[in-house]
């Protein structure tokens, strides 16, 4: 084990002088608003932060814990955190006691608020990358929906070509994102569509639309009472089942049998996949769970869990084209007894681990990366 970790950090070390060269400063992050020259990371993956703010009489980051900046003679605040996880990682300023959004860096809706991330180069980041390959279109489609009682919207990704073969149609991936996210997620912290694009061009993916609509789980939820985790975000299932997918089925040129629908979600988007798709396999044949949250006790009987699905593998393995569960190596989301469970009850799945990735969007970006080449194969 102590030569394969060695072996890793003389590789990581290689990769991140070839990335950033003798520049000791580092290199501006992806995710800074145009132009912005901070926060800069180096090669060993630190950030060094620039605040301009005067008056303040404290000044820190949280990223990977707390980096407290210093304050220049010009009024600049300045510091660089211990070497950070590759990936994307949301983090706050606070200035004086007060948590407040970096003015240099994109912000991004996740925890439920607005609030700055940084993209921290991954060694395997090729595949989320733009490449100079055909590419999709993310769409945003605005609908009224009797159930909700309110106007939404839902992100539609169409797959290279599709406005030019008009007489292709598509199968269909329902993605959903985690809680305290919302239907733009996947699209800006989880970049699918270069996912997608890169895979479809590379001959690894069926072309395939991508929906990823608000799974009514955008706040975080808070154990008052007031709510079971059942309730929570459980008003999207019928928007789903009754609005949603006649909605995609009537405006693109969609596969409307099962055999041609798949779902799957990010933690709780997991959550309401396994909920809805265990529920309703007259409608979709694909199943994806990335670091979905869990709810069963560890000795209930696989074979009860969801009305008994699972009480006949035969049935269901005849049904259940593909059942595929990933998580992080860092977090401990029940996802690999659950797979080991159901495999000894004669389930088939296929189960995924990211190493040395936690509850976090570089897991569910290579997630979807190891599901999509398995999507409308049969």
């Amino acid at each position: 084990m102590r030569r394969v970790l060695f072996v890793v950090t003389i590789l990581l070390v290689v990769w991140t002088g070839m990335c950033f060269g003798e520049d000791a400063d580092g290199v501006p992050a992806s995710t800074n608003v145009p132009g912005g020259e901070y926060p800069r990371i180096d090669g060993q993956l630190r950030a060094t932060f620039r605040v301009n703010a005067p008056d303040a009489q404290t000044v820190s980051v949280s990223l990977g814990g707390t980096t407290d900046l210093v304050k220049g003679d010009d009024g600049v605040w300045t510091g660089t955190t211990d070497p950070l996880v590759p990936g994307f990682h949301y983090y706050d300023l606070t200035i004086d006691g007060y948590d407040v959004s970096d003015p240099a860096s994109e912000s991004f809706y996740g925890g439920g608020k607005m609030w700055s991330a940084i993209e921290v180069p991954a060694p395997d980041q090729d595949f989320y990358m733009p490449h100079d390959v055909p590419r999709g279109e993310v769409r945003i489609r605005y609908y009224e929906s009797k159930l909700s009682e309110k106007t939404r919207r839902c992100f539609v990704y169409t797959p290279p070509g599709y406005d030019e073969n008009t007489g292709a149609r598509y199968p269909v991936l329902y993605l959903q994102h985690g809680m305290g996210e919302d239907e733009r997620g996947w699209s800006t912290q989880g970049r699918m569509n270069f996912i997608l694009d890169n895979l479809i061009a590379e001959g690894r993916c069926v072309p395939m639309i991508v929906v990823m609509d608000n799974g009514d789980c955008s706040e975080i939820f808070r154990r008052d009472g007031s709510m079971t985790f059942e309730e929570f975000g459980a008003t999207f299932y019928p928007v789903l089942l009754e609005e949603i997918i006649p909605l995609i089925d009537s405006t693109y040129r969609t596969l409307t049998d099962r055999d041609h629908r798949a779902m799957a979600g990010l933690s709780w988007g997991g959550f309401q996949t396994f909920n809805t798709t265990f529920n309703n396999l007259d409608t979709f044949s694909h199943i994806g769970n990335f670091s979905g949250a869990f709810f069963r006790g560890t000795d209930a009987d696989i074979k009860t869990l969801y009305n008994g699905i699972f009480a006949d593998a035969d049935v269901f393995n005849e049904r259940v084209h593909l059942l595929w569960i990933g998580i992080g190596s860092e977090e401990g989301m029940g996802a690999k007894p659950l797979s080991e469970a159901l495999t000894k009850s004669g389930i088939d799945n296929i189960f995924y681990e990211s190493q040395g990735t936690a509850h976090e969007w570089l897991t569910w970006r290579r997630c979807l990366h190891e599901f999509a080449p398995l999507l409308f194969r049969d």
